[in-house]
């Protein structure tokens, strides 16, 4: 059996990029992770692409070829975003109108960046499944081209131009980390890489809440889920297709998951170690590699970091959620007398061992209170878990009971 996708059509699909629509990402050494891992690693900072995603390759390839064909007057799309923005900007550069249908809860940033980019979006249904077949009715009459974001070898083909990119830019690969939901990426990255550098493992990486190819290579065909709950939405397909898992099989040494807090703690890494902000679907990559579940020691190692349209909504409770995991954000309930001046003496108790004091609320109505009591609880930010021990040290200096709330 030959593949439908070549690296003769990787090639060719590299050629025919227009630089201002896609460029050569670049590839930086991560000493940090290096560190962390035991590995080499270098991090493929595809997040800069001008959508911000490797969506923008996959798209341009497609778009370009109906827009050769010359018997199209309109690309539609179904997109939780980046595929979106890629075939956004793609059709625009083609003067090619686009319709895409994306699932309601999307990421406002990611609605508002496609129809920057000039194309028409409708708001439909809560999955991607459900927005693509929204978007398959739309585009049922002769002139309209349905470009699905996975499903296509031109698809694939232009995204395995990133395979040829890391082989390249990393003689010495030893290991690729690839985020994956519906598997374009995967697919034309494996497809490349057991062409050019066939010594390289290829390892997938999938959000557990959302994960369906783990399932699908037990049962040797894919495996589609209704429901997928991930901070990384990005990867959240709920399927992948024929062609993208015949491709997995055949060229991809192994699949991994992780959850959405491992997810959320390679999100803060990387913004903390590299100073890159990537989404929670770029950031699976440097999961798994955090995880401990890969074996990378001595290795030079490339996660892929596809996407960095994070939602600021999704950045905030990343953030929070990161933070209170480190103990760097702690919601402080104190029993108090309520009396005049309790909550400036503890205000200040905090204050001289160099906590923030972010929010805090007086609560009365309590069961377990005595009549005149009253709890404080302070949201306070720390240094971390030694100044965190030592801020209720003293509140239970002061014969306070208090207790930590998250």
């Amino acid at each position: 059996m030959t593949d439908p996708v070549t690296v003769t059509d990787i090639r060719r699909a590299r050629e025919r990029f227009d630089p201002e629509i896609v460029r050569e990402t670049p590839v930086e050494r991560s000493r940090s992770l290096s560190a962390m891992s035991g590995a080499g690693v270098r991090l493929k900072m595809e997040h800069l692409q001008r959508t911000g995603s490797f969506k923008t390759r996959g798209a341009s390839t497609k778009v370009a070829a109906v827009a050769a064909a010359g018997d199209a007057d309109r690309v539609v799309a179904a997109s939780a975003g980046n595929h979106a923005q890629g075939v956004a900007l793609a059709a625009a550069n083609a003067d090619i109108p686009a319709t895409v249908v994306m699932p309601a809860d999307a990421p406002q940033a990611k609605v508002d960046a496609t129809r920057g980019y000039g194309a028409e979006v409708i708001l439909h249904g809560r999955t991607f499944q459900q927005a693509v077949a929204r978007a398959r009715d739309i585009a049922d009459h002769p002139a309209a081209v349905f470009v699905h974001a996975y499903d296509d070898p031109a698809i694939v083909a232009g995204q395995g131009t990133l395979g040829l990119e890391v082989a390249e830019q990393v003689p010495d690969l030893d290991t690729v980390i690839v985020p994956v939901g519906g598997g374009g990426l995967i697919a034309g990255v494996a497809t490349a890489l057991a062409a050019v550098a066939p010594e390289v493992r290829v390892v997938g990486v999938q959000a557990a809440d959302a994960a369906t190819v783990p399932d699908s290579l037990a049962k040797g065909a894919p495996v589609d889920r209704e429901e997928t709950r991930t901070i990384a939405d990005g990867i959240a397909t709920g399927g992948v297709a024929d062609l993208t898992f015949d491709a997995i099989e055949r060229h991809v040494d192994e699949v991994v998951t992780v959850s959405d807090d491992e997810i959320a703690h390679a999100i803060l890494t990387l913004l903390g170690r590299a100073k890159q902000l990537v989404e929670g679907a770029g950031a699976a990559s440097v999961a798994a590699l955090c995880s401990g579940d890969l074996d990378v020691s001595g290795e030079t190692v490339v996660p892929l970091l596809c996407g960095g349209n994070i939602d600021m909504s999704m950045l905030d409770t990343v953030l929070e959620h990161a933070m209170t995991d480190r103990d760097q954000l702690l919601r402080l309930r104190v029993r108090i007398e309520d009396e005049p001046g309790e909550l400036s003496t503890l205000s200040t108790v905090l204050a001289d061992r160099g906590a923030n004091v972010r929010h805090v609320r007086h609560d009365r109505a309590v069961e377990d209170l005595r009549v005149g009591e009253a709890y404080l609880v302070f949201e306070v930010a720390a240094a971390g878990r030694e100044h965190a021990t030592r801020l209720m040290e003293a509140i239970r200096e002061r014969d306070y009971e208090v207790a930590r709330v998250n």
